[in-house]
C-alpha cells in the first residue's frame, strides 16, 4: 500500500512536530503531568498545544485506516491521493490555526471540515468497493 505509506509517514512527520511542541512547552512551563504550572495555574499555551497535539491524534487513525482499506479494496490512485492530501492538508492548517493565540477560526473550521470530509467520503468509497463482495452469502 505505498499511497497509505506515503501520507501515513507525511502524518507522522506532522504528529512528531506537534508532539515536540508539546513537550517543549512542557519542559518550559516546568509541568510533568496536566496543564497546571506548580501554583496550580493552568499555562494556556500549553493547553492550547496539548490540544492540537491531542486533536491530531483523535483524528489520524481514522483517517490512514480508512485511505488504507480503500487502498487494499483497490481504489483509484488519484482517489487516494486526493483523500491522503485532504486529510494532510486539513491536519497542517487545522494544527495552524489552533496554535494561534488568539486561534484562527477560519483555519480551524476549515481543516475540520477537510478532515472530516475526507473521513466521509473514504467511508463511503470503502462502501462502495467492499458492498459487492461483502453482500455475497
Amino acid at each position: 500500500m505505498p499511497i497509505t505509506a506515503l501520507y501515513a509517514a507525511l502524518l507522522a512527520v506532522l504528529f512528531l512536530i506537534l508532539s515536540a511542541r508539546t513537550i517543549g512547552r512542557r519542559q518550559a512551563a516546568k509541568v510533568e503531568i496536566g496543564t497546571a504550572t506548580r501554583d496550580g495555574a493552568d499555562d494556556r499555551e500549553l493547553l492550547r498545544r496539548v490540544r492540537v497535539h491531542a486533536n491530531c491524534a483523535e483524528y489520524l487513525p481514522i483517517g490512514v485506516l480508512l485511505l488504507g482499506l480503500a487502498e487494499s479494496l483497490k481504489a483509484q490512485p488519484l482517489a487516494l491521493h486526493v483523500l491522503g492530501a485532504t486529510l494532510l492538508i486539513g491536519r497542517i492548517i487545522h494544527a495552524y490555526g489552533l496554535s494561534q493565540s488568539p486561534h484562527n477560526l477560519p483555519l480551524r473550521v476549515g481543516g475540520m471540515v477537510m478532515t472530516l470530509t475526507m473521513i466521509g467520503l473514504s467511508a463511503a468509497l470503502c462502501l462502495w468497493l467492499a458492498a459487492p463482495g461483502a453482500l455475497r452469502f
